[in-house]
């Protein structure tokens, strides 16, 4: 798959609430993934590790009321898309996660991602 494939593939995947398929299906085994410093998890090396990220973060969310994930932008081996995510956090409420996510592609594989988003956010 080239990088548009790729970008087409994780946002559907990711539009229908299948993340972690999309990890396992999109990403390298040595998939880095970054999220603003000063977070939880700030980096996160390794396909499982991601696999088990996504996992925490579901685990967290009491309901999810929304998503909107816009049209990959393709550039090279790199995509960005824009993620809005209306959710309720178990015992911490609801907020509206705004996101800028890029994404670099190698060999038809995601190799590494990076979170852009405030951390006021819960």
């Amino acid at each position: 798959m080239n990088t548009q494939d790729v970008a087409n593939k994780l946002i559907q995947l990711c539009r229908e609430g299948k993340n972690v398929d999309a990890v396992d299906e999109l990403y390298a085994n040595d998939i880095v993934s970054y999220e603003p410093k000063g977070s939880d998890m700030e980096i996160t090396e390794g396909k499982a590790a991601v696999i088990n990220k996504n996992k925490l973060w579901f685990d967290m969310v009491e309901e999810i009321h929304g998503v909107t994930i816009s049209e990959p932008i393709v550039s090279g081996n790199f995509f960005a898309c824009a993620m809005d995510i209306d959710v309720t956090y178990k015992g911490m409420g609801r907020d509206t996660m705004n996101e800028i996510c890029v994404y670099e592609v190698e060999d038809g594989k995601i190799i590494s991602e990076r979170f852009h988003y405030s951390m006021q956010q819960a």
